[in-house]
């Protein structure tokens, strides 16, 4: 077991993750959707490669890469790529806090895929909480009421596509640096935007304050994806993983100062649902005694 001051600092580094994740997704929706997604993604994507290039330099892994060409990160940087293409498409219609409230139901996602694809016993409670936690994610989207918007249905997606990233990184193997995986998703990324951007031959001319506004953007997503890896290797998983719930409160301050977005009582009461049967999930996973839970990351 980690000691108090392990935990303490992974659990900040968890905090630091998620307003990275937060702060990275608030700057793409300043750009109101004037550039496709494909070319937000291929010139965010090259920026941040550059900087993860020069990490992977410094630490010698350079070298190491073709270990990395295997199918199931490939298979991972494909779920991530598809999930963020559906992000994004939902980011310029969606409230900054109904889409992280969304979001939050990734930990009952990965466990429902645990549960198919690895065949990991579910007990009662947790299906019932992976039922009212779902529940939780309609009160949110409200699918049928004059407030639903079909974006939502995006979310969905990016939330499906998440899990079955995190199910992807469960199945890789042990010895690859954590470093070597991020850049393998974050350059396939690159390169899928740039194909989607010649597929729909969509290209915008970026002015001085996109290129700033990109640049910021890939510098905090560096950050979460770092953040992140030292979080979940530093301190104990029942204490470091509700720290990622700190990702809600960001997208709201942030929603409420950047875009003047005030959620309803509807997303807050769905939000609530989705944390507290997410908890839950954690708590029974943790009385089962298992060192590695399936809920690993945040998107």
């Amino acid at each position: 077991m980690s000691g108090v001051s392990d935990n303490l600092r992974a659990g900040l580094c968890m905090m630091v993750a998620m307003g990275s994740f937060a702060f990275n997704d608030a700057l793409v929706k300043t750009l109101g959707g004037v550039f496709g997604a494909g070319q937000v993604l291929a010139v965010r994507g090259s920026l941040a490669g550059v900087l993860i290039l020069v990490l992977l330099w410094q630490r010698g892994l350079l070298r190491r890469w073709p270990e990395a060409l295997v199918p199931i990160v490939l298979l991972r940087a494909a779920f991530e790529l598809a999930g963020t293409l559906a992000f994004l498409a939902a980011l310029v219609r969606l409230p900054f806090a109904t889409i992280s409230a969304i979001l939050q139901a990734l930990p009952l996602a990965v466990t429902l895929g645990a549960a198919l694809v690895f065949r990991e016993r579910v007990g009662w409670r947790r299906w019932l909480a992976i039922l009212v936690g779902f529940g939780g994610v309609m009160l949110v989207i409200r699918p049928g009421a004059e407030a639903f918007d079909t974006a939502s249905l995006w979310m969905l997606l990016c939330v499906a596509c998440a899990a079955g990233r995190d199910l992807s990184t469960r199945a890789m193997p042990p010895p690859l640096p954590s470093l070597l995986v991020s850049a393998t998703t974050i350059v396939f990324g690159a390169i899928g935007g740039f194909g989607l951007c010649l597929v729909q031959g969509e290209w915008v001319a970026l002015t001085g304050t996109a290129w700033r506004t990109l640049a910021l953007a890939a510098l905090f997503l560096l950050l979460a994806h770092q953040f992140i890896v030292l979080a979940m290797r530093r301190g104990d998983v029942a204490v470091v993983v509700p720290f990622r719930y700190t990702n809600l409160l960001w997208a709201i301050a942030l929603g409420l100062w950047l875009f003047d977005e005030r959620p309803d009582r509807w997303t807050l009461l769905g939000a609530a649902v989705i944390v507290s049967t997410g908890l839950f999930t954690l708590y029974r996973e943790t009385r089962r005694g298992a060192s590695s839970s399936p809920v690993l990351s945040r998107r």
